[in-house]
């Protein structure tokens, strides 16, 4: 796999989403969960403004277009809305259980860009996308 590769970054974000999950339920143990994630997101806001800052992928604002600064404060707004739902769930449940429920999104992304986006999905996808589905509850199940 190379830098160039969607691959070797997806395995990347499912490596550092594992670890978010880990890191995050021992983080809001003693702390509101909502606190919690106004900390990590402060952190992050000050680690990608150093990223694009030192490699020069500062871009003027004049130079967006008003769809995509729309469609990329919508995302800023689930995201948001996403980790404070998250970091609720892991202080209420074991972070095994909560991280397999949350990668449902993997399967509601399938259906909204089938719906959405026109993408098409194989009978094999569709077929991943059950198991997917049916892993997490599995995974997520206390017996």
């Amino acid at each position: 796999m190379t830098l160039e590769s969607w691959q070797f970054w997806a395995v990347l974000s499912a490596v550092f989403a594992a670890l978010t999950a880990i890191f995050a339920k021992v983080g809001v143990e003693n702390v509101n969960s909502d606190f919690a994630t106004l900390i990590r997101t402060v952190v992050i806001l000050l680690v990608l403004a150093a990223i694009v800052t030192a490699t020069g992928q500062m871009q003027a604002l004049g130079t967006i277009s008003t769809k995509t600064y729309t469609f990329l404060i919508l995302s800023g707004l689930a995201t948001g809305a996403s980790w404070l739902c998250y970091f609720r769930a892991l202080k209420l449940g074991n972070a095994a259980q909560v991280a397999p429920i949350d990668k449902l999104s993997v399967v509601l992304v399938a259906v909204f860009g089938v719906i959405f986006l026109g993408e098409r999905l194989s009978a094999a996808n569709w077929l991943g996308i059950a198991l997917i589905a049916a892993g997490a509850v599995l995974v997520a199940y206390k017996a």
